[in-house]
């Protein structure tokens, strides 16, 4: 028996996809958000959302060992949650690891700001998938995402 499909709506937001670590990736992941953040109703998140998953991308673009990068949506409790995960290894050697560490925090500064500016999480560290490389996220808050558009931090 097929059950009829359910209608896009916040709960239901949930999307992988492995794009090309290419540095057109960010723009095709602007798209994506667009689309599935309007699909499910989700369409006020779009500012905030739409920045950090983009900044989020092109880093994991750029720290990509491998010709892929894995991005997961999911929307629960409120929160969107963007991960990306790229195959570049974690350093073994503490002076190594820091250094690449301070990289890729310099490299995520604009996310960071805007995570922090709705209220949000974000960081990075070892993927526990197989094959290892870095899991980078983001959790944002739809509460913190209108006030981060109503406040107007999205066009400064």
């Amino acid at each position: 028996m097929d059950r009829p499909p359910v209608p896009p709506a916040p709960e239901t937001l949930a999307y992988s996809l492995t794009l090309p670590a290419d540095p057109r990736t960010h723009a095709i992941v602007r798209s994506a958000l667009h689309t599935v953040l309007y699909a499910h109703g989700l369409d006020d998140m779009t500012d905030a959302a739409v920045q950090v998953a983009s900044e989020l991308a092109a880093c994991a673009c750029r720290f990509s060992t491998s010709p892929e990068v894995y991005v997961r949506l999911r929307y629960r409790e409120d929160a969107l949650r963007v991960v990306l995960y790229d195959a570049h290894p974690r350093h073994t050697h503490p002076r190594l690891a820091a250094a690449c560490d301070a990289r890729r925090r310099s490299t995520l500064r604009l996310p960071a700001c805007v995570v922090r500016a709705c209220g949000g999480d974000w960081g990075f560290g070892d993927a526990r998938e197989p094959g290892g490389g870095t899991r980078t996220w983001a959790v944002l808050p739809r509460e913190g995402t209108r006030a981060y558009l109503v406040g107007g931090h999205a066009k400064e």
